[in-house]
């Protein structure tokens, strides 16, 4: 069962993404902030992480930026969850090291499936 480590400041998102992903056979652990996400990735090593960009005490794009630099780490696969679907955005989530970008708001089960065709591109699906 593929672990999916999601990292939103959001509390009704998070949970929502968290059941969601449950629900469709994943295992999810919930960050709070981009701070606590390095820590929940460095300690479970997870096979995906999904984020948002706008968080508390460190933004998701610093936080990716950290993850991509720490050599146990930095082949986890990051996706960005965001509201903000600015190519200036996109753009700068990609070059931070990110896999994909999703626009919220999102159908739980189409999230379902795009974590599904993400694991299976990089080989843990």
């Amino acid at each position: 069962m593929a672990k999916i480590l999601i990292a939103e400041d959001e509390k009704d998102i998070r949970d929502l993404v968290v059941f969601s992903l449950i629900y469709g056979g994943f295992e999810a652990i919930g960050a709070v902030n981009g701070i606590d996400a390095i820590e929940k990735a460095t300690a479970e090593s997870p096979d995906l992480i999904l984020m948002d960009v706008r968080m508390p005490q460190m933004s998701g794009y610093e936080a990716c930026e950290k993850l991509k630099s720490n050599p146990a780490t930095r082949d986890i696969p990051i996706v960005f969850l965001s509201a903000k679907g600015q190519e200036s955005e996109i753009r700068q989530g990609l070059s931070a090291g990110a896999e994909e970008y999703i626009l919220k708001p999102f159908a739980p089960d189409e999230l379902v499936r795009r974590v599904q065709e993400i694991l299976k591109r990089a080989g843990k699906g």
